[in-house]
């Protein structure tokens, strides 16, 4: 963000502000900028196309995702459906994912004898395979990934969590810096044509000071996801009582699997341990009487079932559709069909229910088209401030320089941004760590330019 005093601090001193304290925010604004822009763009273009992951998917991969809608014909039995695709791909059977509308396809999760996991696909109406991918093979898939940085590594992923923390601080000084001081221009409208800086500085302005709220919000709705925050966040949401928060009932045999690692799972319930079966001389209920159990519990279309491969296993039932009290995790023992556990999201914690639909509205599930749409023209909004800044600064840059703003004379201005570390140090560690280095990095090269300077 910016205004018409952006590159003349005597303007704000002359309104009644600070020289000096104009010039740090400034400063500090150029330096978040500089370090999360780039991110910026990149979580906005991806998280603007995940969006609308099922209609991206369902339209890529129309042929492995969409039968002929057929309400009224009868559906093979689960066990038909996962027989048909051992039979194209043998090997174990791990996943039944039910058709979620009447004109989705089942998605059995093959777990091949060369130890590759398929994803293979089959017209719940007559058993028929449709075909195969790789597990979490989609597009829409690998572009989650892109979007969290999991293909870069832990290194990365850190960085998305710094630069969360820093848009957070180019909001806060981005609205400083836009707060009117006797000026019209640049508050709401924008001025001039794209030929003058006045032009991208107004543009960069308004459109900041329209989507800096939302910036903050998918910056703190998206920290659950991070390696560091997030994982220390998440148990103590939920305690030492198996990764279940607490009230929940857990004098079970346990076993030392997580829910995570049987596929992708709601962030409350990530580090939830799995049930254990007692072994009986019993056999197993079998698939059909699971998905059944799981149809009369009243579980939402579109549930998965894991399927057991060993004695000891369960049979989890697990869904987590667009409205976020309709998520819901059950697990039965295999040998008696009687739930073990049934969990869903009125059972959370306090904490975790509200991270939930902050998280759920961040992914554009909570409301529906509007979340969509709303949050799409955010991500839009997001690649202009970029691309506004960077032209902004390329009008205004000195010539040899990289025209970062100047520093201020009074170093005591600085006390203010000493607090927000020693915050961000106690709330986001690595933030608080980034900022330090930062603040150190600022003060040496400032002090060897002094030096070097005749």
């Amino acid at each position: 963000m910016s205004d018409l005093t952006l590159d003349r601090p005597e303007r704000a001193a002359r309104s009644g502000g600070s020289v000096d304290l104009y010039r740090a925010v400034w400063r500090w604004h150029f330096y978040a900028g500089l370090f999360v822009l780039p991110f910026l763009v990149s979580l906005s273009i991806t998280g603007g196309l995940y969006l609308f992951r099922d209609e991206i998917d369902a339209f890529v991969h129309s042929d492995l995702k969409r039968v002929e809608a057929m309400a009224d014909s009868p559906r093979a039995l689960p066990s038909a459906m996962v027989a048909a695709a051992l039979t194209a791909h043998p090997g174990a059977a791990v996943k039944f994912t039910d058709p979620a509308d009447p004109g989705a396809s089942a998605e059995i999760t093959v777990r091949t004898e060369t130890g590759e996991r398929l994803a293979v696909y089959v017209d719940p109406h007559d058993a028929s395979v449709l075909g195969a991918l790789p597990d979490r093979g989609t597009v829409m898939w690998t572009i989650r990934q892109l979007h969290s940085l999991k293909y870069f590594g832990a290194f990365a992923r850190n960085a998305v969590e710094i630069a969360a923390g820093w848009s957070i601080l180019l909001v806060a000084t981005g609205v400083y810096l836009w707060w009117p001081r006797g000026q019209s221009g640049g508050v709401v409208s924008v001025r001039g044509t794209p030929g003058r800086r006045v032009f991208w500085r107004d543009a960069h302005a308004v459109t900041g000071i329209a989507v800096g709220g939302f910036i903050v919000f998918l910056a703190v709705t998206g920290m659950p996801w991070s390696q560091v925050w997030g994982g220390q966040v998440n148990q103590w949401a939920n305690g030492s009582n198996f990764g279940y928060p607490e009230g929940v009932r857990t004098n079970i045999p346990m076993s030392d699997r997580k829910l995570s690692a049987e596929g992708a799972t709601s962030w409350s319930l990530e580090q939830a341990e799995i049930p254990a079966s007692t072994p009986s001389a019993t056999r197993p209920i079998g698939l059909d009487a699971a998905v059944a159990t799981f149809e009369r519990l009243g579980l939402h279309r579109g549930y998965a079932v894991t399927i057991p491969t060993k004695p000891t296993d369960v049979f989890t039932g697990s869904v987590y559709p667009d409205a976020v009290a309709e998520q819901r995790v059950v697990h039965l023992d295999q040998y008696t069909g009687e739930p073990l556990l049934d969990m869903g999201y009125a059972d959370y914690g306090s904490l975790g229910r509200a991270l939930e639909w902050g998280i759920n509205v961040h992914l554009g599930q909570e409301f529906g088209l509007a979340n969509q749409l709303v949050l799409l023209l955010v991500c839009i909004g997001n690649v202009g401030l970029a691309v506004s800044a960077g032209v902004m600064w390329w009008k205004r840059r000195p010539s040899r320089s990289m025209g970062v703003p100047p520093m201020p004379k009074d170093k005591r201005v600085f006390r203010g941004l000493l607090a927000l570390l020693a915050i961000g140090g106690v709330l986001f560690p690595l933030v608080g760590a980034s900022l330090l280095v930062m603040l150190a990095l600022d003060f040496a090269v400032t002090r060897l330019r002094r030096h070097s300077t005749p």
